[in-house]
């Protein structure tokens, strides 16, 4: 046997090895264990409780908005809220667009 057929079989004899199957998927699946818990669970905790406080929102309500508006709901609409944000000043807001309630800010 010449060196090069030793060189094309040792990678093949390499990846012949009894008990590879499952050792070669166990990193990716720590990672992706470790990723579920570091990332994924908490994002969909905090969405979970966005969800719950924008379902509860009523008139009267005073809201910020993500891009800092603050105002006061006049009407809830399935989708939308009608927001008052100054005197004789109403907007219509996308219920995703609901950052918090005021005076229930968590402290982050």
């Amino acid at each position: 046997m010449n060196p090069f057929e030793m060189l094309i079989q040792l990678p093949l004899a390499q990846a012949q090895s009894p008990g590879g199957g499952f050792a070669q998927f166990l990193p990716l699946i720590l990672l992706f264990a470790g990723m579920w818990f570091l990332i994924i669970a908490p994002h969909r905790k905090r969405q979970k409780a966005h969800d719950k406080m924008v379902s509860e929102l009523q008139t009267g309500d005073e809201i910020v908005t993500s891009g800092g508006i603050y105002g006061t709901i006049t009407n809830v609409k399935d989708d939308r809220f009608i927001l008052r944000i100054a005197d004789n000043t109403k907007v219509e807001l996308g219920k995703a667009f609901v950052a918090s309630k005021v005076g229930e800010q968590s402290a982050k």
